[in-house]
């Protein structure tokens, strides 16, 4: 299979061509399978629900840890996880199952800048979204943790909570995308890792995958994410139903090479040069082969089963990407962000593939994902002859990026300074063929206020030189 991923974009190419034709043809048996799953959906919902209550108020009777923790077992016993996530996060999780999924992909979009920009179409304005844009930056999302007594995790379980918070920040900006609130460790978790949140530290995973012998007895390599992640499914539908086509949903997940390097014992903190993830690579190449395999099916599947629950759009995180070198690169994390962007395509051919390969956006690298297919590729905050970038790249492929957050942060003139930033910007990289955002997420500092003041000053300069006024 490898050696066929080489044939970069013809691969890509002739799959959307196959799968537009099999997409045309199915679609009228789709909508009667959605019919009955949907209806089964309800059914079993209504049952989840029941032994969840009986379970919790046995709980209840009882000490023990909080329910949340009962979920790092979650790929098991899938049947149990959907039960145990509505104890985890409340009964309410069920009702918004039910009361969503008919409405999850009803709702005729009124602003669809984002998908025309990342399909390549003529835009009135740029689209902008942030990366990490509901979260710790914005006064009602700590309000509401403060509300809920939960922490991160915990939010995380009860599909409410989500499109509560995946909200907030729609409501408060006029952003042209929703992008789910949710992290990219929930497929770990799934396959069966305990995730945790100490506090300041950040998720972690305690109990990282040792070695090989430790990934076949601990780590499920095959799970259904239907079930193993229904309440990040529960949340997309409800989450959906709640933007009644406002503004176009973006699911995500991380790609597989981050995801192995949580999974073995790396973070954030560690040694870009020597860490638990490149050392996985050279000590145990057949079991890291092994793992990014069935890493590359379960994120294609995941970020499907987004789709179907109401995503327009899909966004991939290779987070990581900045802890290993171009070789390794090339090898091990590209050939898996192709062979996703295939999968999706060849089952969704209508959905848009943007993709942020953090520490690896170089002209060199935006090319090769340019070439797997991605539609959007992403420039962190080191990039910064945009210019230069754009004329290598054309417009074959839309650019993503790249304000530094730190022009978020208040100071004397930064409002100035934000604006003459966005033009340079938007001239540099050309106000089509672009999705305007930052080159990392926000951090929790920004102040809401210039956070507005990005928004709205990329609608309103692109929208002059789109027009081609003389004077800003």
């Amino acid at each position: 299979r490898r050696g066929g991923w080489t044939r970069d974009g013809e691969l890509v190419r002739r799959a959307q061509r196959n799968a537009v034709k099999r997409e045309a043809a199915a679609v009228p048996a789709r909508k009667i399978r959605m019919q009955r799953a949907v209806a089964f959906a309800g059914n079993a919902v209504e049952c989840g629900l029941r032994g969840g209550e009986q379970r919790a108020a046995a709980a209840s009777r009882r000490p023990g840890p909080a329910a949340r923790h009962r979920r790092a077992t979650a790929a098991a016993t899938t049947a149990a996880t959907a039960i145990a996530l509505r104890m985890a996060g409340s009964a309410a999780a069920a009702n918004v199952s039910a009361s969503s999924a008919e409405h999850s992909s009803t709702a005729e979009l009124k602003n669809d800048l984002l998908l025309r920009a990342a399909r390549g179409e003529q835009v009135e304005r740029t689209p902008v979204w942030l990366f990490r844009q509901a979260g710790r930056h914005l006064p009602e999302y700590r309000a509401y943790k403060e509300q809920t007594g939960k922490n991160f995790l915990e939010l995380l379980a009860d599909p409410a909570d989500v499109a509560e918070v995946t909200m907030q920040p729609v409501r408060r900006y006029a952003i042209d995308a929703a992008i789910l609130f949710s992290d990219i460790l929930v497929i770990p978790e799934a396959m069966g890792l305990a995730v945790e949140m100490p506090g300041g530290k950040g998720i972690t995973v305690p109990q990282p995958i040792a070695d090989p012998a430790d990934l076949d007895a601990r780590l499920a390599l095959t799970i259904e994410v239907d079930s193993a992640l229904k309440y990040v499914l529960d949340s997309v539908r409800e989450i959906k139903r709640q933007l009644e086509g406002r503004v176009p949903l973006i699911g995500f997940s991380a790609a597989p090479w981050t995801l192995l390097f949580y999974i073995v014992g790396a973070n954030s903190r560690s040694d870009p040069s020597d860490n638990a993830g490149t050392r996985w690579l050279s000590q145990y190449p057949e079991a890291s082969a092994r793992l990014l395999d069935s890493l590359t099916r379960i994120v294609s599947d995941y970020l499907v089963a987004q789709v179907d629950a109401g995503a327009d759009i899909v966004q991939l995180f290779e987070a990581m990407g900045g802890y290993f070198d171009d070789a390794a690169f090339e090898t091990s994390a590209l050939p898996c962000i192709r062979q996703i962007v295939v999968n999706v395509k060849a089952a969704r051919p209508s959905i848009s593939v943007m993709a942020f390969a953090r520490g690896k956006c170089s002209p060199h690298h935006l090319e090769l994902l340019r070439d797997a297919g991605c539609d959007v590729v992403t420039l962190d905050t080191a990039v910064t002859d945009r210019a230069a970038l754009r004329k290598r790249l054309g417009t074959a492929v839309g650019l993503q990026g790249n304000l530094d957050p730190r022009a978020l942060i208040a100071r004397e003139g930064a409002e100035q300074m934000l604006k003459d930033e966005v033009e340079r910007m938007l001239r540099e990289m050309g106000p089509q063929r672009m999705v305007a955002n930052l080159g990392e997420g926000l951090g929790g500092k920004e102040d809401p206020a210039l956070v507005k003041l990005f928004v709205d000053s990329v609608h309103q300069l692109s929208e002059r030189i789109i027009s081609g006024a003389k004077e800003f």
